[in-house]
């Protein structure tokens, strides 16, 4: 198993009471929220805490994209990326990901993405994503288009960074005379693409065709739904004909790990119900616009999202595997549980969230480093070795 450090930078000095004059966080909270002093200070920690992931031994770290919101501060993520492709000497950098259907021009980002393989000498994941429905509102783009925006975006990225241009490219949502992206990849044939999702049917019917083969993310939500969507792809690939590999699976959870349970909860609990309660609140149909998702998936979607728009506990997350909170011990248990059950091969771990202070972030890090990480790569690489062992003799 492989182990991600990922960041969602919010806007950590929000005023709680917003909550009295405005239902969301996103959208629709006026801008003057925001105190670019405030936000100085904030994006230098951030990025600090990205980099210090890379002295600690994580595989990789991942940054997103998320517009108009106080939720997550990065708009742009290649800009958070190019920050640390200079900075950082092992990890994988992740971008998950670019929403594609809101873009006028795709080649941006085969251009944005090329030229940070380059400088990270092929340290890039290029991560595809239709984005949540709340960007649909943020960027004024018809979310029934999504769907077709979102593959014909795809195609004209993967067809820019693997067939030598110039070339032309005739769509019904893009059209260009002249397709010809510098720089190439560094990576050849393509840097590899991940696509995470709240779990749509079409998004995993999608990414585990046999010409695709993507890695799927599944993105904050109970275990249990997360156990079907990730049987759901292993069936589909099946169906197609191959078995899917642990490496094709990932998992995205916030997590908190102290000294004891009791520590754990009580220093998490402020920072987790204030992620939950106030920097993911919105209304359901913000989330998830017309059109946005076929009936199928509407349901198991609203299924897994649930809980959001609705007063949340630390307790409840716990309990629905949400949230990974506890000692060391309670932790591993807890991982190597879900990992033996459900087979995902990339840990994405939100280790900061909401308000949780530098100091607190820094110590999670440390501890998840030391005493969860070393502990769970042996568990999982145990198998393999045998495995490869066998071969061999």
């Amino acid at each position: 198993m492989k182990f991600y450090f990922m960041h969602l930078m919010p806007y950590a000095d929000l005023d709680p009471d917003y909550d009295q004059k405005y239902n969301s966080a996103w959208i629709t909270l006026p801008n003057s929220y925001y105190d670019p002093e405030k936000g100085h200070v904030l994006y230098n920690r951030y990025l600090d805490e990205l980099e210090y992931a890379d002295q600690l031994g994580f595989d990789g770290v991942c940054v997103n994209e998320h517009h108009q919101n106080a939720y997550g501060l990065m708009p742009i993520p290649a800009v958070t990326a190019g920050a640390l492709s200079r900075r950082t000497r092992n990890v994988k950098i992740a971008v998950l990901g670019r929403a594609l259907p809101l873009l006028n021009n795709p080649l941006v980002v085969a251009e944005e993405f090329t030229m940070l393989d380059n400088i990270t000498g092929g340290r890039l994941i290029a991560g595809f994503v239709r984005g949540i429905g709340a960007e649909y509102h943020a960027w004024g783009v018809n979310p029934a288009e999504s769907h077709g925006r979102f593959h014909e975006a795809h195609d004209l990225i993967v067809k820019a960074w693997t067939e030598p241009g110039p070339f032309t490219f005739e769509g019904k949502y893009y059209d260009f005379e002249y397709v010809n992206t510098w720089p190439r990849p560094y990576q050849q044939p393509r840097p590899p693409i991940w696509i995470p999702s709240q779990g749509s049917s079409e998004t995993i019917d999608w990414a585990s065709h046999p010409s695709r083969k993507y890695t799927y993310l599944q993105t904050f939500t109970p275990v249990s739904m997360l156990a079907k969507y990730m049987k759901m792809y292993k069936e589909v690939a099946e169906g197609h004909g191959y078995e899917a590999t642990e490496d094709q699976l990932g998992w995205s959870v916030p997590l908190y790990v102290a000294e004891t349970d009791e520590i754990a909860r009580r220093e998490a609990q402020p920072h987790i119900e204030a992620f939950l309660n106030k920097f993911l609140r919105m209304p359901k149909e913000m989330l998830l616009p017309p059109g946005y998702l076929s009936l199928k998936s509407m349901m198991g979607v609203m299924k897994a999202k649930s809980s959001i728009g609705s007063k949340q506990t630390i307790d409840s997350v716990m309990e629905k595997g949400m949230f990974i909170c506890g000692s060391p011990a309670t932790v591993r248990e807890k991982l190597e549980q879900y990992q033996k059950e459900i087979g995902f091969g990339h840990l994405l771990t939100l280790l900061q969230f909401g308000t949780l202070p530098a100091e607190l972030t820094r110590k999670n890090m440390e501890i998840y480093a030391k005493e969860v990480m070393p502990y769970l790569r042996d568990k999982t690489a145990a198998p393999a070795t045998a495995a490869a062992g066998g071969a061999g003799g």
